[in-house]
């Protein structure tokens, strides 16, 4: 009989879900989509790094052969020293984006690409999380190398067109006629190097199935060791090879051994100490200042000698903003009569400014809280422009047509005769709901609202959001 129990009670186990058990947490099977998401991530971001980089090296050949033939006409010796053997680079670097690179070289400063790599190479010794995907892990954890090794490439190529630009900077003082065609190649190594890091960017997005598969393995000790002693951090403290941290920090210098040589250089007087506080002071405020405006600069020799337009990289689907608003109409009593909801789209063509076009529904209310009649009371067309003033306000203008009559057909609409004008400018205030979604109370006034018939009010409040 306890042979029996015991026989089935391991039945009754072997047909349980695995689970993969420590001493801290239980962690189920991963989302099978993840490799798959994480494999197409790695391949989109690729293919933009690898078109992104062939049109930056197209546009610097054309740009050093337009050059190299300006100079031709003043000093042909000069110009076939100074721009051929470029040429030639220029050329072959782009012949090279056409093969794979093997991402065996740590990328730094890319976290996101660095966490990712590391995650796989945990699952690679934990097949078991994967389910039934783990079949997916090689083309994945392939997939992300050949990512690393395009963005290697990119950094060599930016690491190239910085170097070239102070080439021709110094080679090209002693010509005149050279200012804008440097300043061009300027703003082109410029968006290369930001477009770049938009590119790295969309490492940060994850979808769902991957989104769950990070927040699983984070309860999974073994992985948060893994990545702590496989880390760019550890490899550059060798901490996954120290017992412990103070051990790894061994010959850094502390803060206060820093200070105390400073105190050995600038003496002990108080006069001195104050000088160089304040000196220190104002180098850290420049600093902070120059951050806040380039913050994706790694290197000051990327530092443009242009006012930059943060726009110029992003693609037209990221330039886009969706929202609607709300606009209520009250008769001569405080119940509102009709409703105005709008929903529109919004092209970002500044930093500071946007246009774009709606289409709102006129709702009927009734007309009183003893008569709530739902009734379709018109449409409307919207055109805008949006313009910063200073910080969340913003001047709004647009102009709108209107079909103020009640129809119960969509036919209805079609005939221009019931449509009516407005032309309108205002003030909007513009505030942060959640870390997607953003509101704003606009006030506006209607240069034709005494032309309606029936007349409306000039004054419109909209209550309103966007993504």
């Amino acid at each position: 009989m306890r042979q029996f129990l015991l026989f089935t009670l391991f039945v009754i186990l072997s047909s349980l879900p695995v689970f993969a058990i420590d001493a801290d947490s239980t962690v189920t099977k991963l989302p099978e989509k993840y490799l798959s998401q994480v494999q197409h991530k790695s391949h989109h971001v690729e293919e933009q790094v690898n078109k992104r980089s062939k049109k930056a090296l197209d546009r610097f050949a054309k740009q050093e052969k337009k050059m190299q033939a300006k100079l031709w006409k003043v000093d042909s010796v000069a110009a076939k020293n100074i721009f051929t053997r470029s040429i030639d680079k220029l050329n072959g670097l782009k012949s090279g984006l056409r093969n794979k690179v093997p991402g065996n070289v740590p990328l730094g400063g890319n976290a996101d690409l660095d966490t990712l790599q590391n995650s796989l190479k945990f699952l690679d010794g934990s097949k078991d999380l994967l389910g039934s995907s783990k079949d997916k892990l090689s083309s994945a954890t392939q997939s992300v190398q050949d990512l690393q090794g395009k963005l290697q490439q990119a950094e060599e190529i930016k690491a190239y067109i910085r170097e070239r630009r102070q080439q021709l900077k110094d080679q090209l003082a002693q010509y005149s006629g050279f200012g804008k065609d440097l300043q061009k190649m300027n703003k082109e190594a410029y968006y290369y190097g930001q477009q770049l890091n938009e590119y790295k960017s969309l490492l940060k997005d994850k979808k769902k199935a991957e989104a769950k598969a990070v927040e699983m393995l984070k309860k999974v000790p073994a992985y948060n060791d893994f990545i702590q002693k496989h880390s760019q951090l550890a490899s550059l403290f060798n901490l996954s090879a120290a017992s412990n941290t103070a051990q790894s920090l061994e010959g850094l210098q502390t803060r206060s051994q820093v200070e105390q040589l400073v105190q050995q250089r600038i003496g002990g007087s108080p006069s001195a100490q104050a000088a160089v506080s304040q000196q220190m002071e104002q180098a850290r405020s420049q600093f902070s200042e120059l951050k806040s405006k380039f913050p994706e600069l790694d290197n000051a020799g990327d530092m443009p000698d242009f006012k930059p337009n943060p726009m110029k990289t992003k693609s037209f689907l990221q330039r886009l903003e969706f929202g609607g608003n709300v606009q209520f109409q009250k008769s001569s009593k405080y119940y509102p009569t009709t409703s105005d909801i709008a929903g529109q789209v919004a092209y970002k063509f500044h930093k500071n400014g946007s246009a774009g076009v709606g289409i709102s529904y006129k709702l009927g209310l009734g007309t009183g809280w003893n008569n709530i009649a739902i009734s379709h009371q018109g449409v409307g067309l919207r055109s805008f422009v949006d313009w910063k003033l200073k910080g969340t306000f913003f001047v709004n203008g647009g102009f709108e047509e209107n079909y103020l009559s009640t129809f119960s057909h969509v036919e209805q609409l079609k005939s221009w005769k019931g449509w009516q004008g407005s032309a309108l400018i205002g003030i909007s205030k513009k505030y942060k709901i959640s870390a997607k979604l953003k509101g704003n109370i606009m006030v506006l006034y209607d240069f034709l609202a005494s032309r309606n018939v029936p007349s409306t009010s000039p004054l419109k409040l909209r209550m309103g959001y966007n993504f």
